[in-house]
């Protein structure tokens, strides 16, 4: 029976994670065709080794992964999660030949097909949790077990959490579950169960776990990570769209908006009562001061603005490590890049407001924007590591040359640049060496949760429950770290414009799409086209320069559809028929 593939791998990771990462060392004692489940909890190096799955697959973070055939397509879920949103986008016409391709037009089977990964992923990993509690009896007491089970318990509720914003309501199991030997089928939770068993889990991690470790430690998860889990689940059940459901595993049967957004105040108070995270202020006031100083916030792994993020290998290899390759991936032709793989939108760039004694100049539209906008974005005529970018067409006469940012690098002839005019300035380190040995790439972090998030978080709910002043004082203390002028009154739409500002590019900025069900708009290509800009110089002696803004919906491969069975995945089919439960709306088997 295909269920083997989803659930019961769990089962199979438990007694194979450490004999497939772990040092030789380790076996010395007993070899690895005869080790026992016995060992690993029994031995401090193999049970370490046995948790560090939760951790690499709780996020795929930046290291991406886009096939280009069909076999490798029906294994993959490596995608940049704002990839599927309007702020940024891959340039390199291969990724949208491929799965990420079809799961932007909404292609039934290839989205089927991705569920199915996410699905078997999510629920390996808390089989393997389940696996340890079943077997913690087995673990020696002391420091190590009490963390292991806080580890337990926070990525058990984590995972719940990402299977749950995906699929809706899942069959809740938190003990070992083997279905070649036993019978038992498990239904699927409703929303308030659904709460239940996240919320409970992630408040006994945050009961266990410490506010931080030492520096041998750091990464791991904390209390604070527990806490932002436990308020997320509140801000992400109080949405309206999950209100007065038909179904009980498609949102609460009546409405319980108030409710959750009252147990989100409480539990986003309890994560700054931690006194744990602050922002990372700014000193410097220029353009350039401020661009270094807000980029290297996501450069510095672990700050005291971290609250959860990815921890890659310092040394950046990408085939014996977890390194990534976000800067190489990220880069325009003059450093070598060849994938463009992450282009700024411009619908993204219209987002950043005016400085206080600027107005709007489409002439010079890059002129006295909001400060982020210059750490964020590389445009034409910025400059990153010492080069100007090129990004713009020169016209000689009847004939337009692109610059050297649009003209793709050596000879492949899939060799990509950007289509919207703008490159990623927001993530990458300028440091970086970009050389041909593609086994050494990038170790940045991916930040996951960051307290930046925590705030406008806590600015939405009191939002929604009426305390617009509280709401407001948070969003100015983002924008005051941005050197922005405070806001006199706060309206919906300058909160959601904050959001998108200062979490661009992350992937919170795709589930509030997700969340507040605007997504039939905002990933629609008829009601939301991607944007480009173009940008020409006229060798006239006024040097005549034109800004022009276009859809890029005249590549057929761009055009985004977005229907409303896609706010929840398929539930894989064999799954429905071994547990008895319903499929989620509209999706057929094929």
């Amino acid at each position: 029976m295909k269920l083997k593939k989803y659930i019961l791998c769990g089962l199979l990771a438990a007694t194979g994670t450490a004999a497939f990462t772990a040092c030789d060392d380790l076996f010395r004692d007993t070899p690895a065709d005869k080790m026992s489940e016995t060992d690993i909890w029994r031995n401090p190096m193999l049970l370490d080794e046995y948790v560090l799955p939760w951790y690499r697959n709780m996020n795929n973070g930046f290291s991406t992964y886009v096939p280009t055939t069909i076999a490798l397509v029906k294994s993959a879920s490596r995608y940049f999660m704002p990839w599927f949103g309007d702020q940024i986008v891959p340039s390199k016409t291969d990724y949208y030949n491929a799965g990420y391709g079809d799961l932007l037009k909404g292609n039934q089977q290839e989205i089927t097909n991705w569920a199915r990964v996410n699905w078997s992923n999510y629920y390996a990993q808390i089989q393997s949790i389940n696996r340890m509690f079943a077997n913690e009896g087995e673990i020696a007491d002391g420091s190590q077990k009490e963390r292991v089970e806080g580890e337990g318990y926070f990525f058990r509720a984590y995972y719940y959490y990402i299977l749950w914003r995906q699929f809706g309501g899942v069959m809740v199991i938190k003990e070992p579950f083997d279905p070649l030997n036993d019978q038992k089928k498990f239904p699927r939770a409703s929303y308030p169960e659904m709460v239940e068993a996240i919320v409970s889990d992630a408040s006994r991690a945050a009961a266990i776990l410490p506010k931080e470790y030492d520096a041998s430690d750091a990464g791991r998860v904390t209390k604070g990570a527990a806490q932002m889990l436990i308020a997320k689940t509140y801000l992400w059940a109080a949405a309206e769209r999950f209100q007065n459901q038909a179904k009980p595993y498609l949102g609460f049967t009546d409405d319980r908006s108030h409710e959750m957004l009252d147990s989100a105040r409480v539990a986003y108070e309890r994560l700054m009562g931690l006194e744990q995270y602050e922002l990372i202020q700014i000193s410097g006031t220029t353009e350039e001061d401020f661009k270094k100083e807000y980029r290297n916030i996501f450069l510095t792994k672990n700050s005291r603005e971290s609250i959860l993020e990815v921890q890659h290998s310092d040394d950046g290899n990408y085939d014996t490590g977890f390194g990534h390759k976000l800067d190489r991936d990220a880069a325009a032709p003059h450093f070598t890049g060849t994938t463009a793989a992450y282009t700024p939108t411009q619908n993204h760039v219209d987002e950043y407001g005016m400085r206080p004694g600027y107005t709007y100049d489409s002439e010079h539209p890059y002129t006295g924007r909001d400060l982020r906008f210059y750490a964020n974005i590389l445009y034409d005529g910025s400059v990153y590591d010492g080069h100007q970018m090129d990004i713009h067409y020169t016209r000689q006469g009847n004939e337009e040359v692109a610059g050297e940012d649009l003209t793709p690098y050596g000879t492949s002839e899939t060799a990509a640049v950007t289509r919207t005019g703008y490159y990623m300035g927001k993530f990458v380190d300028e440091t970086q060496e970009i050389n041909n040995d593609e086994a050494y790439a990038s170790s940045q972090n991916y930040i996951i949760w960051r307290y930046a998030e925590a705030l406008l978080d806590y600015a939405e709910v009191m939002f929604r429950l009426g305390d617009t002043g509280t709401a407001l004082t948070k969003v100015n203390d983002i924008r005051q770290r941005a050197h922005m002028d405070p806001l006199p009154s706060l309206t919906w739409e300058q909160l959601v414009n904050e959001r998108r500002v200062e979490l661009a590019f992350e992937e919170t900025t795709y589930w509030d799409i997700m969340r507040w069900g605007t997504a039939e708009e905002k990933l629609n290509g008829s009601s939301n086209p991607i944007k480009m800009m173009k940008v020409t110089i006229r060798e006239t002696p006024q040097r005549d320069t034109t800004y022009a803004v276009s859809n890029m919906d005249r590549f057929p491969a761009r055009v985004r559809v977005f229907t409303p069975m896609q706010y929840y995945l398929p539930i894989p089919w064999d799954e429905i028929r071994y547990h008895g439960v319903e499929q989620n709306p509209d999706w057929l088997e094929s």
